[in-house]
């Protein structure tokens, strides 16, 4: 485990608006507010033809290849993500979702790209104080949270 003592500090509440994109929406919004770290929390409508990375192909591979689903119509969502910084400074979010339509669902990642269907609010509660930061894994392909990095 690794971890880093941080404060919290402004929160914002955003109301995204149809065809935006969501992960698109949030990450320019924190370049614009200099939010480096928050924690974010989604919820509203997701369109047709939202994608969501939905587990790594089998047979696992090195680096890992993601596995998608588009949705084929609106569909209710919440999610609950974060941001923090690319090794560039650049705020990148993280976050999982779940869309529901008539009884069924899906669970993902919104990173390849979740379209707002009507209206989406979005809760973003900054951190403070946080030196951590998204590093490259080579191994998995992806940007890990490295709490303290410098």
């Amino acid at each position: 485990m690794r971890y880093e003592e941080c404060t919290e500090g402004r929160v914002f509440v955003l109301r995204l608006d149809d065809g935006e994109i969501l992960h698109e929406a949030v990450e320019s919004f924190a370049s614009r507010h200099g939010i480096s770290a928050a924690s974010v929390t989604a919820v509203g409508g997701a369109g047709k033809g939202s994608r969501l990375v939905v587990g790594p192909q089998i047979p696992l591979s090195s680096p890992v290849v993601p596995l998608y689903h588009e949705l084929n119509g609106p569909h209710e969502l919440t999610g609950t993500g974060t941001i923090f910084p690319d090794a560039a400074g650049v705020p990148v979010m993280h976050m999982h979702c779940s869309c529901g339509r008539d009884g069924s669902s899906v669970t993902g990642c919104a990173r390849a790209g979740v379209k707002v269907w009507l209206v989406m609010e979005v809760i973003i509660r900054e951190i403070k104080g946080c030196a951590s930061k998204r590093i490259r894994d080579d191994a998995s392909g992806f940007e890990l949270l490295a709490p303290g990095a410098e």
